[in-house]
């Protein structure tokens, strides 16, 4: 990942010396638009006529439209990039689609200066660095590359400093999970992938504990050893652990790592195969999340518990009818191979749990379910149900859609096995992801405050890139992580 230089810029619009200034549009009720907040005197500069000649050009305001227009001489800065925030009164998400829309149109320039910080700087920031995201590290010719440097129009106060720190490391927190996801699984495989994770870890102050496949053994971790005895790329689970100033509670932090996923026995479909190098996202979430608690010095403890193993077809592979022993003593029956996400996920829940964190919010692409019940966008939260509620409406304040999913009490007979404690799926298809969330909550501590989020769909963009979001990786759920670890530092 190469980052965009941010700095606040006080600097008047008829002074600026960017190569582009970016304003924003919105649409009216009617037809039409008007300038949003802070670009009076670039209009000013146009003599008022700024609605017009974009209007001429064909700009209507539409969210994330993009359109460029030359100054001609009547600013320092060579051309104006308009784009669109759609609705009035723009929200913040508005806002960060907007300033992605356009860091993506200004690939290859030097230098902009960036007006949509009068409107929302938290968003404008985050935005612009999503929207700069570019993964090119296997491409021969990487291209222009994104913007060198963006100022944000705002003044240059202590509180606009915070919000620009904070916001920054938030995106790069995102952007470092993009850059796991995206890197294919000949390089990042369970090995690999836990010794990125303690050099990242380790950078940040973190406690670092890794376990190989000997440690997992002689731990009874039969979850991760199952699903990983197919591969030649033996399985790993990882603990970053991290103590802020003044800590007040204690949150587990748990994310699904099948560095790839055939389905084992179980063999996918060949057709899109290749999108499951990112099955791992959750763990890169987690991983990337309890690193930004470490940079932002939250007042809490955090602990990431994060099993990794590679689900292969083999002559050692684990198989249907096998029953696994999970780390704490449950036998499960295994029905399905291709159900392996929550295998993995059992044993570091109760692993996680033996830390007595306060609460628990654990991560995973999951479920085909999820996209047949909330599409592409949209992630299904489970769990308990205030903290459930309290992390989708969260999700959702934050830009990463999410929406809150029942554990309907009928679907948990339909996980009991003929010869163990559970099976890992269902005899039917109906309620997926619910059915899997019963099988999750099997290994939850009783009376933990805990909360599954299902981003099969949001955590890779497998269509072109929208917004802030690039094609490949999202880094999808770790805003709304952040966003939870700050509401419960601030409110309990």
């Amino acid at each position: 990942m190469t980052a965009p230089k941010l700095a606040l810029s006080e600097q008047a619009a008829a002074d600026i010396t960017a190569d582009v200034v970016v304003v924003g549009t919105v649409q009216q009720d009617g037809d039409g638009f008007t300038l949003a907040p802070g670009a009076d005197a670039v209009d000013a500069a146009f003599d008022g006529s700024l609605v017009d000649v974009l209007t001429s050009l064909g700009a209507t305001g539409k969210a994330e439209e993009v359109v460029k227009l030359p100054t001609l001489g009547k600013l320092k800065a060579g051309v104006v990039l308009a784009v669109g925030l759609g609705k009035q009164d723009p929200t913040s998400e508005q806002v960060r689609r907007a300033a992605g829309a356009a860091a993506r149109a200004l690939s290859g320039v030097k230098r902009a200066h960036n007006l949509l910080s009068q409107v929302d700087l938290q968003a404008a920031v985050e935005g612009t660095v999503l929207g700069a995201y570019t993964f090119t590290e296997y491409k021969s010719d990487a291209g222009d590359g994104p913007v060198g440097r963006v100022d944000f129009a705002a003044e240059n106060s202590k509180e606009n400093k915070a919000t620009l720190k904070a916001a920054t490391a938030i995106a790069e927190a995102v952007s470092t999970a993009r850059d796991l996801i995206n890197t294919p699984p000949n390089d990042l495989f369970p090995a690999s992938f836990a010794d990125r994770a303690a050099k990242l870890g380790e950078a940040a102050g973190l406690t670092v504990e890794v376990l190989d496949e000997k440690a997992l053994r002689r731990g009874g971790f039969g979850g991760i050893l199952g699903v990983g005895s197919g591969s030649s790329r033996l399985p790993r689970l990882v603990r970053l652990s991290y103590k802020g100033p003044k800590a007040s509670k204690k949150v587990a932090l748990v994310g699904k790592g099948i560095t790839f996923d055939t389905g084992g026995i179980s063999l996918k479909p060949p057709a899109n195969m290749e999108e499951m190098t990112s099955d791992m996202s959750g763990a890169a979430a987690v991983v990337a999340s309890v690193v930004l608690a470490a940079k932002l010095k939250y007042p809490l403890e955090v602990i990431a518990t994060v099993p990794i193993a590679e689900n292969m077809p083999s002559g050692t592979s684990y198989r249907p009818g096998d029953v696994l022993t999970m780390y704490g003593g449950k036998t499960v029956e295994v029905l399905n191979t291709d159900a392996e996400g929550r295998l993995i996920l059992a044993d570091a829940i109760v692993r996680a749990g033996e830390d007595n964190p306060d609460y628990l919010i654990e991560t995973a692409t999951l479920t085909g379910a999820q996209l047949v019940a909330l599409g592409k966008r949209t992630a299904g939260v489970m769990g308990s149900d205030d903290f459930r509620d309290r992390v989708a409406r969260i999700g959702q304040a934050v830009g990463e859609n999410s929406w809150a999913m029942p554990l309907p009490d009928e679907l948990r007979g339909d996980l009991d096995s003929r010869i163990a404690d559970l099976a890992n799926v269902t005899g039917h298809r109906w309620g997926g992801m619910l059915a899997a969330g019963h099988f999750l909550k099997e290994f939850v501590p009783a009376d933990l405050e805990w909360a599954h989020i299902d981003v099969a769909g949001p955590a890779y963009n497998s269509g072109g890139a929208f917004g802030y979001t690039a094609r490949g990786g999202t880094g999808v759920p770790v805003r709304t992580i952040a966003a939870v670890l700050a509401d419960i530092a601030e409110n309990g």
